[in-house]
């Protein structure tokens, strides 16, 4: 039951479900898909939009800054995050990979009143956004260039730029970028922060132990 309440929250990551889609992405009978969200809804971690489709309740978010708080990286990657914010003036977050979606563990919030907002916790595609490909298997960074950067590719508007946290095997074990209006980070984003990004993802790896 566990791996199907699971199997039910993966699937409403993408978005709200009405029951017949829920079905669908989970495989499940119609009743048990039920029975199963309903149960989730009684415990926050599932509601109902205003078309009565289930989606992500308000209860994980709760859950999510709690446990993004227990984990080390995040909090070793506090000061790191605050000097790129500071450095950049613009958004900053740090993610890890779950399955074929990103979680953020920790997020800072620009000061200037147009920003990026993405809350500790959230959960987000795999498959678009500078740090969804920093995190997707098989991505390294180059002699060249150390960074990744999308333009409007998760959401009108909006850029950003991340880069790899790896540990002493060279393996990715989070991204860690800024994001913002384009009308701030211009269309080239990489050019503008892609420097800051690099340099926050080498003082998290330090912080954090991941670097001997």
């Amino acid at each position: 039951m566990v791996d199907k309440a699971a199997g039910i929250l993966d699937a409403l990551a993408d978005g709200p479900l009405a029951l017949a889609g829920l079905v669908a992405a989970t495989g499940m009978s119609r009743a048990t898909a039920h029975r199963l969200a309903c149960a989730l809804e009684v415990h926050g971690l599932v509601r109902r939009d205003n078309d009565g489709r289930f989606a992500l309740g308000l209860g994980l978010v709760a859950l999510g800054r709690a446990a993004a708080a227990q984990l080390p990286l995040a909090t070793a990657a506090g000061p790191a995050l605050a000097a790129l914010r500071d450095a950049t003036g613009e958004s900053a977050q740090l993610y890890v990979a779950r399955g074929d979606h990103r979680v953020c563990i920790a997020s800072l919030e620009s000061p200037h009143g147009l920003r990026t907002i993405v809350p500790t916790g959230a959960v987000l595609p795999l498959d678009r956004g500078s740090a969804g490909r920093v995190l997707t298997a098989g991505w390294s960074p180059s002699a060249t260039r150390r960074w990744e950067a999308s333009v409007e590719e998760r959401e009108p508007g909006v850029a950003s730029v991340s880069a790899p946290v790896c540990d002493d095997a060279g393996r990715v074990v989070a991204a860690v970028g800024v994001s913002g209006p384009v009308g701030r980070t211009t269309r080239r984003p990489g050019q503008r922060y892609g420097d800051a990004v690099v340099a926050a993802a080498g003082a998290i790896e330090a912080a954090s132990g991941l670097r001997s």
